[in-house]
């Protein structure tokens, strides 16, 4: 019956194991959730992460184009790996404005055309 209300718990990962289970390490608990609960191992790894290293290594920064500018040379281009969704253009002709190089500076799309 513990096992049925952890299993049915809406965040698994957060939830109290059954008494047994209750003081396993959280590497193991990880591994039971990929094993019986692995559409909650996202948000456990999450977490996980989170406890054992740190805020920083699962919240993304916000961008800040201009620091990354005065990072680069002419020598140095700046890649963008972007997810679905993230489109930094605005923010790169500003920069490009901003310095003067609109009419210097080359966009190469190396994804997949738009329709």
């Amino acid at each position: 019956m513990q096992w049925k209300k952890w299993y049915n718990d809406e965040k698994a990962e957060e939830a109290d194991l059954p008494k047994a289970y209750k003081e396993i390490s959280k590497f193991h608990k990880l591994l039971l959730l990929r094993a019986l609960r692995p559409d909650r191992l996202t948000n456990a790894l999450n977490l996980f992460i989170y406890e054992s290293m740190g805020q920083m290594y699962v919240e993304q920064s916000v961008l800040d184009i201009d620091a990354t500018y005065k990072e680069t040379s002419p020598t140095t281009p700046i890649f963008f790996v972007l997810f679905p969704g993230v489109e930094p253009i605005g923010e790169i002709n500003q920069i490009a404005q901003k310095y003067g190089f609109m009419d210097k500076k080359l966009t190469i799309s190396m994804g997949r055309p738009r329709d």
